[in-house]
């Protein structure tokens, strides 16, 4: 980032909480998983409050295993309550599922089910280095699991994505910003047309009317005497 070497948190913090940020009108929530998920943030308009939590968080803090189907799990959970159009998860990680009571594949049933789309974002994967005759090749390591992550985002309507720097990830969230667009309000007006002097001429019809119930017969008389003079 700026040209600097970050870890993969600290560049998901940076992207991620740009994204959130973006999300103006949106419920936004944090779900944080390793050997068991937990909710960091409910869904709540406060995209503040949201990527500062994100901010603050630290590798550890959840275990070092990695529990996507619980993660899911949690998610649906959390979604259950809110109309079902509409439910968005993006689920980013670096791994591969080793723990957890549900699978990834039967989140992703659950989740589907219940009307939730999930885009699935794979970053990094570390390459292992090894040399033969032609010199020194680069393979692919095999902590990301891109194969489950694929099912997950067919099954749900969603989609992966692979993130392998800065620049890929960033272009990502871009991306699901045109996927699933903002819905705002529609702007209503109508036009106006002054009739307070109707309701008004008729209230003070009323009052002179019970003025003149309730007013003595000889100041009566008089007023009118006055009136036709005058």
């Amino acid at each position: 980032i700026g040209d600097q070497p970050v870890t993969r948190l600290e560049l998901v913090k940076t992207v991620a909480a740009d994204f959130i940020q973006r999300r103006r009108g949106d419920r936004v929530g944090l779900v944080l998983f390793g050997a068991q998920p937990y909710l960091q943030t409910p869904l709540t308009t406060d995209r503040e409050t949201v990527a500062q939590m994100l901010t603050e968080a630290e590798l550890g803090l959840a275990g070092k295993a990695t529990a996507i189907g619980d993660a899911i799990g949690l998610a649906v959970k959390r979604l259950q309550r809110f109309e079902k159009s509409n439910r968005v998860l993006v689920l980013l990680t670096d791994g591969r599922n080793t723990t957890g009571e549900l699978t990834p594949w039967r989140a992703a049933r659950l989740a589907a089910d219940e009307g939730l789309k999930i885009y699935t974002i794979g970053l990094g994967g570390n390459l292992q280095r090894r040399r033969d005759l032609l010199g020194q090749l680069r393979a692919r390591g095999n902590d990301l699991d891109e194969p489950t992550l694929k099912r997950i985002a067919a099954h749900t309507g969603g989609r992966y994505f692979r993130a392998n720097h800065a620049q890929s990830l960033e272009r990502i969230y871009e991306e699901l910003d045109r996927l699933e667009p903002i819905e705002r309000g529609g702007t209503f007006s109508r036009p106006l047309r002054d009739l307070f002097m109707w309701p008004l001429g008729l209230a003070l019809f009323g009052s002179l009317c019970f003025a003149l119930t309730f007013l003595p017969h000889s100041l009566r008389s008089k007023y009118f005497s006055a009136a036709k003079v005058s």
